[in-house]
């Protein structure tokens, strides 16, 4: 076999770090060669993940939380949920990380190195609701295609950055932009470099609200790579999809930006209610925007057991996309009546709320804890599965667990 080109040092040190220690005679690795370690590597340990997430799709990793492991306020890295189109990229140099600002209704082309944008512009940090579109997937039918999330891909992390609207200030914007794209470093699952796995974007409004941030640290620390480290964008509200990860180029476009997933049915529902399973031409699709109101039991875990007699603490958190929760609600018996649980204020604008309630059974037997929360236009949950769409986009139905007195 006729040795090539050798693997590069930062990628050799990339594989170490994921393996757990040096790779002893790394040097003479093929470029292309797989090391057995990783062909069938321990997700949990990779990404500093809680054992019990739950693994969809390992190529490109798509990892989701459990509605138990999101009880803290704040989500932690270990029980954030993995949304991935492509592969998550080898190699990352901060100290050469550019961002490119260019596109149509740019005044004019430029480069910032994260140095320039961490010491030019000032930091804020908001906490921020970011729900994967396809949340609840799972439970539509006809089944839609795609990966079958349950409840758990939502979390709400404490992003530090700099406002995207400051840096759209600084390198000037004409009167006829419409939409930015994003452009990121993560590689196609064909390793083509001329496909993007995904580019998609917002709305220049959505670009210029105080929220919006080109993050460099989650939680107090460097965002960790799987979730967009050096650079990402955080949109609270709407599809996870606009938080584009290693972001290098932002493009102001002059025109609702047309990148990979943001044309055909990715992330649209039909712009009419339709029949399930029906078929529906790509014209007749939206893009989804602000994700709707929706809550999550975080404690206690689905199948409880209580004694009879015994009061029940149920807590959780609840979210509107660009609202807020105004109520907060549960019921027993089906959804047959509702009470009321105590419900706290957003840290910020599009942070998750939490609520708690205590509650007391009449008797013996089995039940279900339904949740419902009512944003501030008054628009509640729906009890069961929203309206059928093609994609399986946006259910959220009322979350549920089942508790047993006995």
């Amino acid at each position: 076999m006729k040795r090539r080109n050798f693997i590069k040092k930062t990628t050799l040190g990339s594989l170490a770090a994921i393996v757990g220690t040096e790779i002893v005679f790394g040097n003479n690795i093929l470029e292309g060669y797989q090391l057995l370690a990783l062909q069938d590597p321990d997700p949990f340990k990779m990404f500093d993940k809680h054992k019990e997430m739950i693994v969809l799709n390992d190529k490109p990793w798509n990892i989701e939380a459990q509605a138990h492991l999101l009880d803290d306020k704040i989500t932690p890295n270990s029980a954030m949920f993995i949304r991935n189109n492509g592969l998550v990229p080898e190699s990352i140099d901060d100290k050469n990380w550019t961002l490119t600002i260019d596109g149509e209704s740019v005044k004019k082309q430029r480069t910032y190195t994260i140095q320039e944008l961490k010491s030019k512009f000032k930091h804020y940090t908001y906490q921020l609701t970011i729900e994967c579109g396809g949340n609840g997937r799972s439970e539509f039918s006809p089944p839609a295609k795609g990966n079958q999330w349950t409840v758990g891909a939502v979390h709400c992390a404490s992003w530090t950055g700099i406002r995207l609207k400051d840096l759209l200030e600084d390198v000037g914007i004409k009167n006829d932009a419409v939409y930015i794209g994003y452009h990121s470093a993560d590689v196609h699952l064909s390793r083509d470099p001329n496909k993007e796995p995904i580019s998609r974007g917002a709305p220049i409004s959505k670009s210029l609200q105080d929220e919006t941030l080109l993050a460099f640290k989650m939680n107090g620390k460097d965002i960790p790579l799987v979730h967009g480290h050096p650079l990402r964008l955080v949109a609270g509200g709407w599809p996870a999809s606009v938080s584009g990860k290693w972001v290098n180029r932002i493009s102001i476009r002059n025109k609702v930006h047309d990148g990979e997933k943001m044309i055909g049915s990715s992330y649209r529902v039909p712009c009419e209610p339709v029949a399930p399973g029906e078929k529906v031409s790509d014209e007749d699709m939206c893009i989804i925007e602000s994700m709707p109101v929706k809550s999550l039991i975080t404690y206690p875990k689905t199948g409880a057991t209580i004694e009879e007699g015994k009061s029940l603490n149920i807590r959780g958190h609840a979210w509107a996309g660009e609202l807020e929760v105004s109520k907060m609600e549960y019921s027993i018996d089906f959804g047959a009546t509702w009470k009321n649980c105590n419900l706290e204020a957003p840290a910020n604008r599009l942070a998750w709320q939490h609520f708690s309630a205590t509650i007391n059974f009449p008797k013996k037997g089995y039940y279900e804890v339904w949740a419902k929360a009512i944003d501030s236009q008054g628009t509640a949950q729906p009890m069961l599965l929203p309206g059928w769409n093609p994609k399986g986009y946006l259910n959220n139905a009322c979350h549920r667990i089942a508790i047993k007195v006995k």
